[in-house]
C-alpha cells in the first residue's frame, strides 16, 4: 500500500482517538458482516467486456459494516473459498457461486507474526501464496522483510525466515509479491526496492521453500511498465507468471497494467520485462488492485483481481473475475 494513504490513515486514526500515540491494529470483529454488489466493468457501456487479453465475467464491490474491513493486498482462492490478507493482518473468507452471490463469510486474524501484533507494523502482510497440496501458506511481510510459513488456513504452527537477500530491501517496498511455483521454487518481487542505477525491482527465485532454504536461488531485477510498480504476481497453468502493476496519479486516479514473463527465462543477475497483457484505467471501474488468483473452470482460465482500500472512504475493495486468453 502506498505510503501516502498509511500517512492519511494514522492521521485520521489519531484525530478520531484523540491521541498522539502510535494507532492500535484495526482488528475485525468477532460477527463477520460482508456485502457484494455487482459492479459493471465500464460504467457507460455494457457491452464493454473485453481488455487486452482479459474478458470481463462480472465483478463485485465488497462493502462491510465492520470498521476495521478493507486494506487487502493479497488473496487466494482453494476450492471455492477466497481467502483474502489485508496489510494489517486480518483475514476475510467467504465463498461466491456463479451469480456472484456471496455465502458463508468468515473473520479471522494473523496468530502471529513479526512484533507482539498490537500495531499496524507488526502484522504489514503484503502478499501470500499457497501450496494447495499441503494446504500450507506464505506471507510476505515489509519492514521486517520476512517470509513466514502459516499451516492450513493460516493457523499454527507456523515458521519465519528473513532471507539474506532482502535484508537491505526498503522497508516500505519489499516482497509485494509472493509466488510459489507448481516446481516448488518461489519468486519474490519488490515493490518498490531497486536494482540501482536502472528502475527494475530487486526479485528473487528460490530453489526450494524459502523457510527451509533461504540461500538456495539468485538475484534478478524486473523492470515494470513505467511509471507503474508491481504489487501482486501469479502462476499460470503453462508455468509463465502474471505480474499486477499498478499506479496511482493525481488527483487521485488508478490504472492497472498486467505483464506476462517466463521464469524459464529468468537466469541470475539478468534484468527481465514483462510482456503486457491488458491494461485497465478510467473510464473503467478500476482501484488499487493488489491481488490476484487464478482458478479453472470447464478448461478456461479465469484471473481475479482484489483492490486495496487503504481503509480510506475514496476508494473500494473490488472484487473483478475476468477470463484470461493468450
Amino acid at each position: 500500500m502506498r505510503r501516502r494513504t498509511r500517512y492519511l490513515l494514522m492521521l485520521a486514526l489519531a484525530l478520531s482517538c484523540q491521541w498522539s500515540g502510535t494507532p492500535e491494529r484495526p482488528m475485525l470483529g468477532a460477527v463477520p458482516d460482508l456485502t457484494a454488489t455487482p459492479v459493471p466493468l465500464d460504467p457507460g457501456n455494457p457491452n464493454h467486456l473485453k481488455v487486452g487479453a482479459l474478458t470481463f465475467m462480472g465483478g463485485v464491490r465488497l462493502t462491510s459494516k465492520d470498521l476495521a474491513f478493507g486494506g487487502y493486498s493479497s488473496m487466494t482462492i482453494d476450492r471455492g473459498l477466497f481467502t483474502l490478507l489485508s496489510d494489517g493482518g486480518t483475514i476475510v473468507r467467504f465463498r461466491l457461486d456463479d451469480r456472484f452471490h456471496l455465502s458463508a463469510p468468515g473473520f479471522g486474524d494473523l496468530p502471529v507474526g513479526p512484533g507482539t501484533g498490537w500495531t499496524k507494523a507488526d502484522r504489514d502482510s503484503e502478499s501470500m501464496t499457497l501450496d494447495p497440496a499441503t494446504g500450507r501458506v506464505w506471507v510476505g511481510y515489509e519492514r521486517v522483510n520476512q517470509i513466514w510459513r502459516y499451516s492450513r488456513g493460516l493457523t499454527l504452527p507456523a515458521t519465519m525466515v528473513a532471507p539474506k537477500p532482502m535484508a537491505d530491501w526498503s522497508e516500505n517496498g519489499g516482497a509485494e509479491s509472493l509466488v510459489r511455483l507448481h516446481d516448488g521454487r518461489f519468486l519474490v518481487i519488490a515493490e518498490t526496492n531497486r536494482r540501482l542505477p536502472s528502475q527494475a525491482r530487486s526479485a528473487l527465485i528460490f530453489d526450494r521453500d524459502p523457510v527451509e532454504k533461504p540461500l538456495e536461488g539468485f538475484e534478478f531485477g524486473y523492470l515494470p511498465p513505467e511509471g507503474y510498480d508491481p504489487s501482486d504476481a501469479t502462476e499460470l497453468p503453462d508455468g509463465r507468471v502474471l505480474v499486477l502493476n499498478r499506479k496511482l496519479a493525481l488527483p487521485f486516479t488508478w490504472s492497472a497494467v498486467l505483464t506476462l514473463i517466463d521464469p524459464r527465462h529468468i537466469r541470475p543477475g539478468v534484468t527481465i520485462r514483462g510482456r503486457e497483457i491488458a491494461r485497465l484505467a478510467p473510464p473503467l471501474t478500476v482501484d488499487n488492485f493488489e491481488g490476484l488468483a487464478i482458478t479453472r473452470e470447464n478448461g478456461a482460465t479465469m484471473l481475479w483481481m482484489v483492490s486495496d482500500d487503504n481503509l480510506l472512504i475514496l476508494q473500494q475493495t473490488l472484487l473483478m473475475k475476468f477470463r484470461l486468453d493468450l
